[in-house]
């Protein structure tokens, strides 16, 4: 997890300050959730970011209830978690006595501790009221998602059961797979346009970020216009702050590649430096097993590997993937004749990633970075051009 909160600007009183609750500036979050047992520890996580947070506070529980105490700037979005596993569920804090009640069942998933909340209950926050009346929206989705594929199951299984690519081509040609096609697109242009509109509604205050933070897994340059109709309240607001900070994120070209010491598969450490030795340029890719895009560059890779690694190209993959097995299934898959390494020590962080795949362009004679936004054909001919 990330050291830094992002600038979270609120001040938490946790636990032993019971005094700072007793102010109209201040909040009380208290609660019982079936399912814990006394001596469970609870967290809340700063939401509405796209990065993985600190806990800002933590309680126990005890006599089946618990408590946090704190002291606020202005209403926040949070996860309340279980320690050490994962599941939430998400509440908007304000300054004011708030009560919450759910239910909690524990599992396993894929090797996985994660706690389940259901029934879940708030009262006292009136922010709290409005952020599920803001985000509604999003409920419809997972049901329309649902139908079309319903409606359409026959030939999106048969497609993906088919025997041969020939198979799955000749499938695509047919009327039902046209019709599977469109619900599919139809729906998508639906849920682009229900956030485009639910965002805009809100553009005037900070809800506008925080429903764009809340709406989308991660920002391109394609949401630099949306920003820009955000008033100035809104961009100075601290999720309109967190907002920018994404959209216009730190960039390293001119500047000293960080350095990095990683693990490939079999637990044989690396440095960065030792990797660039003797290189004259330097491909750090930074992928994961789930990302398609990422695997759709690959073959890119592997040509422009095979025309320059003779000449001085080095590639680096340092893969975002949590889950190990998938990585090594996906390197055993795709072959790459690079050194591929796991990011598990927050290198990606150094290197201001936010959407993958990102590849860093590095001149290993003088350790600077040339390019950050190159692939496919892009990639090509700046190498072509290097290597003339």
């Amino acid at each position: 997890m990330k050291r830094s909160i992002l600038g979270v600007v609120a001040v938490l009183c946790v636990l032993l300050t019971t005094a700072c609750a007793q102010t109209n500036e201040s909040y009380q979050l208290s609660g019982k959730i079936g399912g814990l047992k006394d001596g469970t520890k609870l967290e809340l996580i700063p939401g509405a970011t796209h990065n993985e947070e600190e806990p800002v506070a933590s309680a126990i529980v005890t006599n089946g209830k618990f408590e946090f105490f704190g002291k606020l700037e202005e209403p926040r979005l949070f996860h309340l978690k279980v320690a050490d596993h994962f599941g939430s569920t998400s509440i908007m804090l304000e300054n004011a006595k708030i009560s919450l009640k759910a239910k909690a069942v524990f599992g396993v998933s894929n090797n996985r501790a994660f706690v389940d909340f259901s029934d879940v209950q708030v009262s006292g926050s009136n922010t709290n009221d409005l952020y599920k009346e803001k985000l509604a929206f999003k409920d419809k989705f997972d049901a329309q998602y649902e139908k079309y594929h319903k409606d359409h199951n026959v030939i999106s299984a048969a497609i993906r059961n088919a025997k041969s690519k020939a198979v799955a081509d000749s499938l695509r040609n047919t009327n039902d797979y046209k019709a599977y096609a469109q619900a599919e697109k139809a729906f998508f242009t639906d849920v682009e346009k229900t956030i485009h509109d639910a965002i805009l509604a809100n553009k005037d205050s900070w809800w506008g970020p925080l429903v764009m933070l809340e709406s989308m897994s991660y920002f391109t340059d394609e949401q630099i216009p949306l920003y820009e109709q955000f008033s100035e309240a809104a961009k100075n607001s601290y999720y309109g702050q967190l907002v920018k900070k994404e959209l216009f994120p730190e960039r390293l070209v001119n500047k000293t590649v960080p350095e990095f010491t990683l693990d490939n598969r079999e637990g044989k450490s690396f440095t960065s430096a030792e990797l660039m030795k003797s290189k004259k340029y330097v491909l750090i890719d930074f992928w994961a097993s789930w990302c398609g895009p990422c695997r759709r560059e690959i073959p890119n890779l592997k040509h422009m590997y095979e025309l320059y690694a003779s000449k001085g190209l080095q590639i680096i993959s340092i893969s975002k993937d949590e889950d190990k097995k998938a990585w090594e299934k996906a390197l055993d898959k795709e072959n790459m004749a690079w050194p591929n390494l796991l990011n598990e020590k927050g290198v990606d962080d150094l290197y201001f990633v936010k959407t993958i795949p990102a590849i860093f362009l590095v001149d290993a004679s003088t350790g600077k970075v040339l390019d950050d936004k190159l692939r496919g054909e892009s990639l090509e001919k700046k190498l072509e051009e290097l290597f003339r």
